[in-house]
C-alpha cells in the first residue's frame, strides 16, 4: 500500500502554531468587544483624508466632506466583506490539503476561515448602522457570491497572491492612516482596529500557503498564475471604479445643492483616484508584498504585472 507524507517541516509547523497562539490571544466578540451597545456618530468622519483624498476637494463644505467620508467608509467596509467571502471559501479548500496531515496547519486555516466569517458578520452589522443614519439611495453594486465565483475560478497561486495583497494593505491602512487619525467615529475606528488584529495572522498564513503552492507547481503553471493575478487585480480595479461612480452619484443626489461642472468633474476624478489608491495601488506598493512577489516571480513576470497595473 502506497503511503504519503503530508506533514510539514518542523519550522513551518511552528509558524502555523504561532498564528494559532496569536489568534487565541487577540480573539474578540462582535457585540461584547466591538459594538458594546454603541451606534455610529454621524457628526464625525469615517475614513481619514489620507485614504479618502478629500483634501483635494477644497470647495466642499464641512458637512459635505463629512458625508463623502462616510460614503467612502461605508463602501470600504462593504469591499472588505466582499473579498472576504472569496477568501473564506478559498481557505476552506486549502485546509483540506492539511486535514489528513499537519493538524497544526489545519487548525490555523480553520481559525482563519472562522475569523473571515466573523468579519463578514461585523461588516454587515456596520452597514446596517450606516443605513439607519445616512440618506436613502446608497447602492453597493458588486454581488459577493458572483465575485467569489470569479476569484475561485483562478489558479490557487494567483488567488493566494491576491489575498496576501489585500490582507497586507488592510494592515497598512490601519497602522498608517486609520489608527493615528483623530476625529474619526470611535465605533468605526474600533471595527477596523479589531479587523487589523486578526488580519495580521492571516497575512502570515497567506504567505506560507502561497510559498507552499509555489513550490508545488511548475514554471508554466506559475507563469499562467501571473496572468490570473493580473486579471484578479484588474477585476478589483474595475469593481472599485464602478462603485466610485455610483458613490459619486449618491453623494450628488444627497448633498442638497448643485455643484459647478468643474467641481463635479473634480469629485468624480477624486473618488476614482481614492478607490484606486485604497484597493489597488496601496497594496501593490506594500513593502512586504513587493518582497514576496519579487521572490516568487521573474523579472519578466514582474514587468508584465507593472505594465498591466500602470505602475511601471
Amino acid at each position: 500500500m502506497q503511503t504519503f507524507d503530508l506533514s510539514s517541516p518542523p519550522d513551518l509547523t511552528a509558524r502555523y502554531a504561532s498564528c494559532i497562539d496569536a489568534s487565541k490571544r487577540v480573539r474578540w466578540d462582535i457585540e461584547r468587544d466591538v459594538i458594546r451597545g454603541r451606534s455610529l456618530d454621524f457628526r464625525k468622519k469615517f475614513l481619514p483624508d489620507s485614504l479618502s483624498l478629500l483634501h483635494r476637494l477644497e470647495f466642499l463644505r464641512a458637512g459635505e466632506a463629512r458625508l463623502l467620508s462616510q460614503i467612502q467608509g461605508r463602501t470600504y467596509a462593504q469591499m472588505f466583506a466582499l473579498v472576504e467571502r472569496a477568501i473564506g471559501a478559498k481557505t476552506v479548500e486549502l485546509s483540506r490539503s492539511h486535514a489528513l496531515g499537519d493538524q497544526v496547519a489545519f487548525e490555523a486555516l480553520v481559525r482563519l476561515t472562522d475569523e473571515e466569517l466573523k468579519h463578514q458578520a461585523l461588516f454587515r452589522r456596520l452597514d446596517g448602522m450606516a443605513d439607519a443614519g445616512m440618506p436613502a439611495g446608497y447602492r453597493f453594486l458588486p454581488q459577493a457570491d458572483q465575485v467569489a465565483q470569479t476569484v475561485l475560478g483562478k489558479s490557487t497561486w494567483a488567488v493566494l497572491g491576491w489575498t496576501l495583497d489585500i490582507e497586507l494593505f488592510s494592515q497598512v491602512h490601519y497602522r498608517a492612516s486609520i489608527g493615528p487619525e483623530e476625529g474619526l467615529d470611535p465605533l468605526w475606528k474600533d471595527v477596523f482596529r479589531c479587523h487589523w488584529l486578526e488580519e495580521s495572522q492571516h497575512a502570515i498564513l497567506d504567505e506560507l500557503e502561497w510559498r507552499r503552492e509555489h513550490g508545488r507547481i511548475g514554471a508554466a503553471e506559475r507563469d499562467a498564475g501571473v496572468d490570473d493575478l493580473i486579471a484578479l487585480v484588474g477585476a478589483v480595479l474595475a469593481t472599485a471604479q464602478a462603485q466610485a461612480a455610483a458613490d459619486t452619484d449618491y453623494f450628488l443626489n444627497s448633498a442638497g445643492r448643485a455643484f459647478a461642472t468643474d467641481e463635479e468633474s473634480a469629485l468624480r476624478a477624486t473618488m476614482a483616484a481614492a478607490y484606486r489608491w485604497q484597493y489597488v495601488d496601496s497594496g501593490a506598493q506594500t513593502a512586504r508584498f513587493v518582497k514576496v512577489l519579487g521572490e516568487l516571480t521573474t523579472d519578466a513576470q514582474r514587468e508584465r504585472i507593472a505594465a498591466a497595473l500602470g505602475t511601471r
